[in-house]
């Protein structure tokens, strides 16, 4: 079984939040309030031991912006594993490097509204 926002998490998804990253605070702007497409987004929202930075529970689509945090084997191999075990669980996973956000904002809008169900 599957749990979401678990009660050991909620201490660390509450730091989180407090302390977006300017990218996340970006495109949060977007996402809240079902500011795209209607769509509920949660920011820091956990499945199972992970807290992923943006999650729509309507289209089980989660989205991570990498920083430089991210470049190393070691990062590449952890997200792989996550991204793997959120697939199994049905949920898409998008990533975009956090400069995307502030370059190519309507891009990065798309694409997230592409994976909607209609």
């Amino acid at each position: 079984m599957v749990t979401h926002n678990r009660r050991y998490l909620k201490d660390n998804r509450q730091v989180l939040r407090s302390n977006l990253t300017p990218a996340e605070a970006e495109l949060w702007k977007y996402l809240k309030a079902g500011g795209l497409e209607g769509r509920k987004f949660r920011r820091q929202h956990s499945v199972g031991n992970y807290i992923l930075d943006f999650y729509c529970p309507s289209e089980q689509l989660a989205i991570e912006l990498d920083g430089q945090v991210h470049y190393s084997a070691a990062a590449t191999e952890a997200d792989q594993e996550r991204d793997q075990y959120l697939r199994q669980l049905n949920i898409r996973v998008l990533r975009f490097e956090n400069k995307e956000v502030f370059e190519s904002l309507d891009a990065v809008l798309h694409e997230i509204s592409a994976c909607f169900s209609k």
